[in-house]
C-alpha cells in the first residue's frame, strides 16, 4: 500500500471509531450471567438491563448460561466478537477466586476480559439457625472457643466466596469450625432453618427475608457499614470482629479488544443508572450496595480480591469441587 493510501486508510478508520461508537447500540445487546436465573447476580443484572433497555431504546438481553462456577458463562464471553454487543456480569467469584481455586480455566482470566465498571457490592450476613444457641457474634465465639469443631457452618461451596467469608472470621476470632458445602445456596439455607447445620453466611439479598420473618438469626453483616434491609443486625466491627469485612460485588466485564469508545459509553450509562433513584431503591431494598466507578478502579478490586482470596485459598490447601 503507498504512503497516501496508507494515511487514507488510518484516516478513515479515525472516522470510523467515533461513527461506531455513536451509533452503538445499533441493535440487542446480550448480558450474559453466567449463574442460573434468581440469585443476587441475576437480579441486578435484570434492574440494570431494565434501565440500560430504556435508556439506549435497544434491549439488553439477560442470557442465563450458568455452570462450574460460573465459569461457563465467563468462557462464552471471552469468546465472543469484541464488538460491545455480548458482555458479562459477574461477581468475585468469577474474576477473584476462580482464577486461584481452578489450576486450569479454559480462558485467560488475565486477559480475557476488559473492566467496565463496578455496578453494586452485596454484603454478607452471618446467619444462625433459630435453634442454635449463641444469639450474638460475642456468644458465638465464646461458644465455638469451647467446643472447636463442633459448630458447623453451611456455605453454597467448597471455595466460593460464601465459605471464603466464613474462612476469614475463623482466622479474625481464633475459632474451629467445621465446613459442611452444599450444591448451592438453597439447600443451604434450607437446612439451616431447619437446624440440621448451626451457620450460613450469604448475602443480604438471600437472607433478609428469612430474617426478617424470623425463620433465621442475622448475627452480623460483614460490610463497614449496616445495611439498610437488615438496619438493626451490626456490622462485624461492632460486634466486635475487627479486619474481617468480605462478601461479593458485581460487576460488568466486557470481551478484550472491545472498542475504548465502546467502554466508555457502557461505563458512562453504568454510573448514571445506579444513580437514578428508583434505580438505587430497588438495589438496596434488595440487600445491595450501588457503587459504580471507573474501569481502572474495578481492576484494582479485581487484583485486590484475588490476592486476598487466592492467599486463603493456598493457606487452608482448597481445591474446586
Amino acid at each position: 500500500m503507498s504512503m497516501p493510501a496508507r494515511t487514507l486508510a488510518a484516516a478513515l478508520f479515525a472516522l470510523a471509531v467515533p461513527a461506531f461508537a455513536q451509533s452503538w447500540p445499533a441493535k440487542p445487546v446480550t448480558l450474559v450471567v453466567p449463574f442460573a436465573p434468581g440469585g443476587g447476580t441475576d437480579i441486578t443484572a435484570r434492574t440494570i438491563a431494565a434501565r440500560l433497555t430504556a435508556k439506549w431504546g435497544q434491549s439488553m438481553v439477560v442470557e442465563n448460561r450458568g455452570g462450574a462456577g460460573g465459569i461457563l458463562g465467563a468462557d462464552a464471553v471471552a469468546r465472543a466478537k469484541p464488538d460491545g454487543y455480548t458482555l458479562l456480569i459477574a461477581n468475585v467469584g468469577v474474576t477473584s477466586i476462580n482464577p486461584a481455586l481452578y489450576t486450569k480455566l479454559p480462558y485467560n482470566p488475565d486477559t480475557a476480559f476488559t473492566p467496565v465498571s463496578l455496578v453494586c457490592e452485596l454484603p454478607f450476613v452471618l446467619m444462625a439457625s433459630p435453634s442454635f444457641p449463641p444469639n450474638s457474634i460475642k456468644e458465638l465465639v465464646a461458644y465455638a472457643k469451647t467446643k472447636p469443631g463442633a459448630v458447623t457452618f453451611a456455605s453454597s461451596g467448597s471455595g466460593g466466596s460464601p465459605h471464603l467469608t466464613a474462612e476469614i472470621f475463623q482466622a479474625a476470632t481464633g475459632t474451629r469450625m467445621t465446613h459442611i458445602p452444599y450444591k448451592g445456596g438453597g439447600p443451604a439455607m434450607i437446612d439451616l432453618m431447619s437446624g440440621q447445620v448451626n451457620l450460613l453466611f450469604a448475602s443480604v439479598l438471600e437472607g433478609s427475608g428469612h430474617i426478617k420473618a424470623g425463620k433465621l438469626k442475622g448475627l452480623a453483616v460483614s460490610h463497614a457499614k449496616r445495611n439498610p434491609a437488615l438496619p438493626d443486625v451490626p456490622t462485624l466491627a461492632e460486634a466486635g470482629v475487627k479486619d474481617a469485612e468480605s462478601g461479593s460485588w458485581i460487576a460488568l466485564l466486557a470481551p478484550a479488544g472491545t472498542p475504548a469508545t465502546v467502554i466508555d459509553k457502557l461505563n458512562s450509562d453504568i454510573n448514571e443508572a445506579v444513580s437514578v433513584p428508583d434505580v438505587r431503591d430497588r438495589l438496596i431494598g434488595q440487600g445491595a450496595v450501588p457503587q459504580a466507578g471507573t474501569p481502572k478502579e474495578l481492576q484494582a478490586l479485581i487484583d485486590a480480591d484475588l490476592r486476598r482470596y487466592g492467599r486463603i485459598i493456598r493457606e487452608q490447601g482448597l481445591k474446586a469441587e
